[in-house]
Parts: C-alpha cells; sequence; structure tokens
C-alpha cells in the first residue's frame, strides 16, 4: 500500500481477533474512534510514564516494549508483530504507560480510544472475554519468561525460542531455514542476555552440529535432534 494512500479502519479492525465478534454498527463505532499512526524504524511510540490514551493494534512492522534502568541499560520485555495489540492490561489501571514502545521497523498501526472500548464493554460482554483472555495469554508469557530466566540454561533459552520460531507442521522437519524475525540484539534482551553470550550460544550449537548461522537465516539440520537439547 502506497504511504499516502488512506486505509480502511473498519475492514482492519475486522480482521482483528480482538474485535472479530462486534456487529457492523459496533465496528462502526469503534472506526470512528480510531486514527491510523505511522512510524519510521527506531522512533518512539510512546515511553514510560506517558499518559495512557488507549490499545494499539499492530497491522504492520514490528514494535518492542522495553523497559530501562537507571544507568540506561534496555531490557526488551516483549516484541508485538503484525495482527496483535497492546496495551489493553493498563487500560484498566488508570495509570500512565509502565513500558516504553520503539518501532523495530517502518510500522503502521491503529490507536484505539480507550473511551470507546470501556463504551463497547459495557454492551459487549465477548468483547470483555476477549480481552481478558489476551491478558491471561500475556501474564502466562511473563510466566514463561520469569521460568525461563531462573532456571534455564541459555542454550535452552535459545533453543526454546528457535521452537517458537519455527513455522507450523515442522516440528519434526529436516534441513529448514529459519530466517530470524529480529536482530540479534533485539533477540538476546528478548531472553535476558547480552549479544555476546547469544553469539557464543549460537556457535556451540553450530560446533555441535545441530545448526548453521549464516547472518539472519538459521539451518536447522533436524528439529527432533534440537529440541533434545532443550530438555
Amino acid at each position: 500500500m502506497p504511504a499516502n494512500q488512506a486505509i480502511n479502519i473498519e475492514a482492519l479492525l475486522k480482521r482483528i481477533p480482538l474485535f472479530s465478534g462486534l456487529s457492523p454498527t459496533e465496528v462502526s463505532r469503534v472506526a470512528n474512534a480510531t486514527r491510523e499512526v505511522r512510524i519510521n524504524k527506531g522512533e518512539t511510540l510512546f515511553n514510560k510514564g506517558d499518559a495512557y490514551t488507549g490499545i494499539h493494534l499492530l497491522i504492520k512492522g514490528q514494535i518492542k516494549l522495553t523497559l530501562t534502568s537507571a544507568q540506561g541499560n534496555e531490557k526488551i520485555i516483549e516484541i508485538v508483530n503484525e495482527g496483535q495489540s497492546f496495551g489493553e492490561a493498563i487500560m484498566f489501571l488508570d495509570t500512565p504507560y509502565v513500558v516504553s514502545a520503539q518501532a523495530l521497523s517502518n510500522a503502521k498501526l491503529l490507536h484505539v480510544s480507550k473511551t470507546v472500548i470501556f463504551e463497547e464493554l459495557e454492551n459487549h460482554h465477548d468483547l470483555a472475554h476477549k480481552m481478558l483472555a489476551s491478558m491471561a495469554m500475556r501474564l502466562h508469557q511473563l510466566m514463561n519468561d520469569v521460568e525461563s530466566y531462573s532456571l534455564q540454561s541459555s542454550k535452552q533459552r535459545v533453543i526454546g525460542y528457535l521452537m517458537r520460531e519455527l513455522p507450523e507442521n515442522s516440528q519434526n522437519a529436516t534441513n529448514i531455514v529459519l530466517t530470524l524475525s529480529s536482530n540479534k540484539g533485539v533477540i538476546a534482551s528478548r531472553l535476558n542476555l547480552t549479544q555476546e553470550h547469544f553469539s557464543r550460544t549460537l556457535n556451540e550449537l553450530t560446533s555441535l552440529g545441530l545448526i548453521q548461522v549464516d547472518g539472519k537465516k538459521i539451518h536447522i539440520a533436524s528439529v527432533a535432534s534440537l529440541r533434545k537439547y532443550e530438555s
């Protein structure tokens, strides 16, 4: 789609699982309180502490949600991909954003006002259930992250990440090529590793004959053999 071409907000909202159960009239109401946002790679969507205004739906690109320490060290909490939403949980807390959001690539998003979401929640229980399910999934992922950081070795974390990135129906595939969706520094932060540690782990897996690394492409000889090293 050309950069200057207007988008059909209602059509995009209908494709988002969160709003898939709404009637045409309800979708129209949400669309009227929705605006398109475009940001370039490296630009910030919002910072921690900014006033909360609503949820975001990512239509194109990649967004990272981060925390920054007093020393300036960045920790990536989540990588948001196309079709995903973020900001639901904080809407119910009436507090500023607790993380910062920055574009990993040129991105196109929809911003839905919190006011219209609250109005629809009062009349549409299915929407409430979907929002709760979305938040529950994020909580489950955060718990998995805590378990991974606390109990798993760097090798287990990297293999687990590669397994999650595999295409569907390839869990027992051989000679598969996986293209990393982000650069290695971003992935390392997501796994609570330094970039150097992440690279050393990839080299270790390479020395074991489990993978070959060619830039952002990971060649996996046998998914089953790689999985054995995750346990």
